[in-house]
């Protein structure tokens, strides 16, 4: 197949190659692996894929109008054969090989993965996450196949569309098929906008393939509309100054489109479908450029190493991915939403460019050029050939047979949990087994009680002593201090402890430390909620003399909400703010916050649990935030120590000598008989 040349003059729809879509291709999975390899480099780097999204949309129908152009009919099973090799042999490669790697891995990558493989063979993994509860946009699990909800899309896409196809062009005038598909594609992103409006976790609506198809069908309009251009186009659009115009646009908008890369996602609407829609339409923009009869722009776009990423983006997108998970994991044990260290990034690179080449060779090429069939005979027909080609071919089926196995027993192992999650868990059951109604993984803001005893109000200060003065003897002439309190120990039922799910993973430990203590911890908690709940347990009189917090893990806090816990909690209670520990960008802010609170407030003191972690990471979950057993004991240790320094300052304070002890003193000298 050849490209356009300037001499070009037939509309690119006469022939099988459009120009400028590889390069298109190639800049859309660059932008993708850059965002999981490099972050927070395109930072909006997840666009790439509705850049995907529209170039399959426009090839796709262009490639069914062609068809029925030629033959008058569609072959619906044709189709679907030619969808099948393209997509599955690489997928089943891929699939065998990191599932196998992920058992050598162990450990958390393992969780889950029998249902990711089941939806990635199915082509449905975008409603099977969806089904899950799984998030795109958590950092907690490194789950190893995620990035195959595009290609559940668009395989659904490619399911559906001939059919919806064939009552499509029922429709005569050529106008209206693209306005019903553009209607339809503004409803698509309508109700992404919809589903995100609701405040909900925007993977709902961004794996959805009803809330996400936009850029497909924009792809689809395109080519609906392309094809009123005649096979001889006319003049206006050969002249040179419209074809420099041309390629203006098309470079502004893939430099449009770099720039929105750069823009980092928000949970709003201004990036679903806002950003989404954005870069569809540029792409929209850059594939007509491309396109365009004669375009230089085309031909710029098709520079031998974009056609080279481009040819090969769909490996590349495969492989990128997992291995990024397989090796973040392996090297610093977290999953690679959390943060790639730069030499993980670039050997994950070296690495997706040589899987991506050997499937595109041995995989990709040779399948979808003589079929499933066509490809069994051709490895027959190897064994036979000579001893070399004969070895080679059993050594290929051995180590696939081996990798099968491997992925298969990767299946089997896998925990039901993650490390982070089994140690939440306990800490969720071991509250239940003193409450009757346990705390729940919710961010509810009301209080969940642990049935630990109830506590009576704060222990007033005892009453200062009144000195009398005897008119027949000289009294003592020593200062007169306030009575000396004596240090009495801290018991679980004197405290109130509020947290989120790093709190309920050390429930355990804090209950064995502080027998009677009243826990009330939930996962996402973050610190807006503690009014609420320290409010209710005030009213109800379960307010105890300590009040524990932790409550910075899941966010920034803020000043108004701390303000507010010192403020129910009364100038008498002492309030523990246990700073966060975890790999996250807002931790660090979060402990400087809570630290320059504490400091501007009285009887209100920061647990270091950022620090006593620190050097003892391996006491952690998976995750790298959740404490395990023994770090449960190291977190209620540091609530203790500081519990103790608070109480230790209570009863320095109350020892202290007081200015009217001082004033009293001097009032007895001047009144001393003579």
């Amino acid at each position: 197949m050849t490209s356009l040349s300037p001499s070009t003059v037939a509309a690119p729809t006469s022939h099988t190659r459009f120009g400028g879509l590889d390069g298109l291709r190639a800049i859309a999975v660059a932008m993708v692996m850059i965002y999981h390899l490099f972050p927070p480099l395109f930072a909006g780097g997840f666009i790439g894929v509705d850049v995907f999204f529209v170039v399959s949309g426009f090839l796709i129908t262009s490639l069914l109008l062609r068809e029925r152009a030629k033959t008058g009919r569609i072959s619906l099973r044709g189709f679907w054969q030619r969808r099948a090799r393209r997509l599955l042999p690489a997928v089943i490669v891929m699939i065998a090989v990191c599932a196998t790697a992920a058992l050598l891995v162990g450990g958390d990558v393992l969780v889950g993965i029998g249902r990711q493989m089941l939806g990635a063979l199915t082509f449905t993994y975008n409603w099977a996450s969806i089904a899950a509860g799984s998030s795109y946009f958590s950092a907690d699990t490194p789950e190893l196949f995620r990035n195959l909800w595009s290609l559940g899309i668009e395989e659904q896409f490619y399911l559906l569309w001939p059919l919806l196809f064939l009552l499509l062009v029922l429709v005569r005038r050529r106008w209206l098929r693209v306005a019903i598909v553009a209607v339809a594609a503004v409803a698509s992103a309508l109700w992404m906008a919809t589903l995100v409006g609701q405040g909900a976790d925007p993977t709902r609506a961004y794996f959805g393939t009803d809330s996400h198809a936009f850029g497909l069908l924009g792809g689809v309009a395109l080519a609906f509309g392309w094809r009123a251009i005649p096979s001889t186009p006319p003049e206006w659009m050969l002249l040179p100054a419209v074809r420099r115009t041309v390629t203006v646009v098309g470079s502004a908008a893939i430099a449009a489109l770099v720039a929105l890369a750069l823009v980092p996602a928000t949970t709003s609407t201004v990036t679903f479908p806002g950003a989404l829609v954005a870069a569809s339409a540029l792409s929209l923009i850059a594939i007509v450029a491309g396109i365009w009869p004669a375009s230089p722009f085309g031909r710029a776009l098709d520079i031998a190493p974009l056609r080279y990423v481009g040819n090969r983006s769909y490996g590349l997108y495969l492989w990128h991915w997992p291995l990024v998970v397989l090796m973040t994991v392996w090297a610093t044990g977290l999953s690679p939403d959390v943060g790639v260290p730069v030499w993980v990034g670039v050997a994950t690179l070296l690495v997706t460019f040589i899987a991506a080449e050997l499937s595109y060779r041995l995989v990709e090429t040779p399948i979808r050029t003589l079929g499933f069939r066509g490809s069994a005979r051709r490895w027959g027909q190897r064994i036979v050939e000579s001893a070399a080609t004969r070895w080679a071919t059993l050594g290929a089926g051995a180590l696939f047979v081996v990798l099968a196995i491997g992925a298969g027993a990767a299946v089997a192992s896998a925990p039901q949990q993650t490390s982070a999650q089994a140690v939440v868990q306990a800490g969720i059951d071991a509250l239940a087994e003193v409450s009757p109604s346990p705390t729940s993984p919710s961010d509810d803001p009301e209080p969940a009680p642990s049935g630990a005893p109830e506590t009576a109000e704060p222990t007033a200060p005892a009453p200062e002593p009144t000195a009398e003065v005897s008119s027949t003897a000289a009294p003592d002439l020593s200062p007169v201090l306030a009575p000396t309190a004596a240090p009495v120990p801290i018991t679980g039922d004197q405290i109130t402890a509020v947290g989120d799910s790093v709190m309920l993973a050390a429930a355990p430990s804090l209950m064995e430390q502080f027998p009677g203590i009243e826990i009330d911890a939930a996962v996402s908690r973050s610190m807006w909620a503690g009014p609420g709940i320290l409010q209710a347990l005030a009213d109800s009189g379960r307010l105890r003399p300590f009040v524990v917090i932790a409550l910075g893990t899941n966010g920034s806090v803020d000043a108004g909400a701390l303000a507010d816990v010192r403020r129910i909690a009364g100038p008498e209670r002492q309030v523990i703010l246990v700073n966060a520990f975890a790999p996250r960008g807002w931790i660090e802010g979060v402990n400087h916050d809570l630290a320059e609170f504490a400091s501007q407030n009285p009887n209100t003191w920061v647990a270091d649990w950022s620090t006593a972690i620190g050097g003892q990471t391996q006491l952690l979950a998976g995750d790298q935030i959740h404490p395990g057993s023994g770090g449960g004991m190291v977190f209620a240790e540091t609530v203790r120590t500081q519990i103790e320094a608070a109480e230790a300052a209570r009863l320095a304070e109350a020892n202290a000598p007081r200015e009217g002890d001082y004033i009293l003193e001097k009032e007895l000298t001047f009144t001393r008989p003579r």
